[in-house]
């Protein structure tokens, strides 16, 4: 029982780190977009409102890929709260389908929801600033 314990905790520990980064990248995503867009209105020059869509872009498939192996390892931390003994197996290839691939994930809702906020709001305000 203190081996399966501790497993779950190791496991625990990886869920926690992941869903650490995706709270950073999110916050990277926001001052970048922010720092980017004040140098646009300052210097009147478009060109950096198109490095914003690019960086939210990287961004946003790192937060997928990090939402994606956090699912997985949710997943294999409740097969192995469910087994009786355990071999400290970290592997997770059993559980990259379905709602855990990077794709998938790239589309939960609270991703998609962030990441077209911070493409459309830029776009917005250079339309409202422009006239």
């Amino acid at each position: 029982m203190e081996n399966k314990l501790k497993h779950l905790e190791f496991i625990q520990n990886i869920i926690a780190r992941f869903n650490s980064n995706c709270f950073l990248i999110k916050g990277w995503a926001v001052t970048l977009v922010a720092a980017l867009f004040a140098l646009a209105a300052k210097d009147a020059n478009e060109r950096y409102m198109f490095v914003t869509y690019i960086s939210t872009i990287i961004f946003w498939l790192l937060d997928g890929y990090y939402l994606s192996k956090e699912r997985q390892y949710r997943c294999l931390y409740r097969k192995i709260a469910a087994e009786s003994d355990t071999d400290f197996t970290m592997d997770t290839s059993n559980f990259a389908k379905g709602h855990n691939t990077w794709f998938f994930s790239l589309f939960a809702q609270a991703i998609i929801v962030f990441y077209s906020f911070l493409i459309t709001m830029p776009l917005l305000l250079i339309l409202i600033f422009k006239n």
